[in-house]
């Protein structure tokens, strides 16, 4: 099986050398866990091998893309100059703005972005998708397959970014999950006073990988540094607290008891 390098030589380790291309893989995770930061070395990867790219951002604009991209020395304006990566955004008037956050308007414009580039085979990535359904929550499933099943024939290695609250460590939305062909979780806790961000592979198809937490480190100049970790985490780094807990429990069963 073919895959592809994500750009980050830890979490390729991981997956056994890459993702197979071809798949849709769900990146989730908290804000501030590093989520972007892996879709940008996703991109960048694919465009230093002579693969293209195309990047939708539903909550940044293209440029602010570009100066994070800088940050760790990926140049990303040189990319889209010479034609090798398409940048999507919801803040811009120009040709590659989405008009409307309908996952309709995305693929047509996805497809557009692709047809721009050329034959052969592209990355794509959606960040992230849970703009599409903050409002409509039970359609992420219905959504998360249409995207899936109509990008299939484009030859498009992809990934689709799901964001999860801070304060329940749940999605906007189950469904990308269960579509996707695999998920690359990330999370982040705070250990004496310290944030620290990890790493794990829930998921993967057609996959021998790693099942083992990993710490990310995010170095300024470089990107994305991971590597095992040294110590198992304590379940108060990664627990909710309990009032949280007790109140996710509670709603649940609200919504089961009003069940007939």
């Amino acid at each position: 099986m073919k895959r592809v390098k994500t750009g980050v030589e830890g979490i390729d380790r991981m997956l056994s050398g890459g993702i197979p291309r071809g798949f849709l893989v769900c990146v989730s995770g908290e804000p501030g866990t590093g989520k972007t930061v892996f879709c940008l070395h996703f991109a960048w990867a694919g465009i230093r091998s002579g693969e293209k790219a195309i990047y939708v951002t539903t909550e940044e604009s293209s440029s602010s893309i570009i100066e994070q991209a800088y940050q760790f020395n990926m140049d990303f304006k040189l990319a889209v100059d010479g034609g090798m990566l398409i940048l999507i955004d919801t803040f811009g008037r120009g040709e590659w703005t989405l008009s409307t956050l309908s996952v309709e308007d995305l693929v047509r414009k996805i497809v557009e972005a692709k047809k721009r580039l050329g034959r052969g085979e592209a990355r794509c990535i959606i960040d992230s998708l849970s703009a599409f359904w903050l409002d409509k929550p039970a359609m992420a499933r219905n959504y998360s397959y249409y995207i899936k099943k109509t990008l299939a024939p484009w030859k498009l290695t992809t990934l689709a970014v799901t964001q999860y609250a801070v304060t329940t460590s749940q999605a906007f939305g189950f469904g990308l999950e269960h579509v996707s062909d695999g998920i690359i979780r990330f999370m982040r806790a705070v250990r004496r006073g310290v944030l620290q961000r990890y790493v794990l592979i829930e998921k993967m198809r057609n996959t021998p990988h790693d099942l083992r937490l990993h710490r990310v480190d995010i170095v300024d100049g470089v990107g994305m540094v991971v590597t095992p970790l040294k110590e198992p985490l304590r379940r108060e780094d990664v627990a909710l607290p309990r009032e949280v807990a007790e109140r996710i429990i509670e709603a649940k069963a609200r919504r089961e008891a009003e069940i007939p």
